[in-house]
């Protein structure tokens, strides 16, 4: 499993994308884009991204609180997407990794 989809949505007036993957630095990746008219009618402009990047001796943690074998990529994606598959996506998974002490680096841009 390459990549799963928390959440997708596209309307006329907007679409939203949240993904999370492994990149080629084993780093842990949540990518997220909205892009539309509601968009920059919200934050001015026509498309808002925003990411966390988990390194590997972080995402480690993950693999204890799910209860997965140390290295299992694909179990890790599954068990984070029936967790956070939702609109808020983004949100309830900074909120998760922060209740869980695991360390990540931020982005948005509007």
């Amino acid at each position: 499993m390459k990549k799963v989809t928390l959440f997708h949505l596209e309307k006329p007036d907007i679409k939203i994308s949240m993904e999370l993957y492994f990149n080629d630095n084993d780093q842990l990746y949540f990518d997220g884009y909205d892009i539309g008219k509601s968009v920059e009618a919200a934050w001015g402009d026509t498309d808002y991204e925003y990411s966390y990047t988990i390194e590997s001796e972080e995402v480690d943690k993950f693999y204890q609180i799910f209860n997965l074998e140390s290295g299992d990529k694909s179990g890790l994606l599954l068990a984070l997407k029936h967790r956070f598959s939702s609109d808020k996506a983004y949100s309830l998974f900074g909120d998760f990794m922060n209740a869980n002490h695991v360390i990540y680096s931020s982005f948005s841009w509007s």
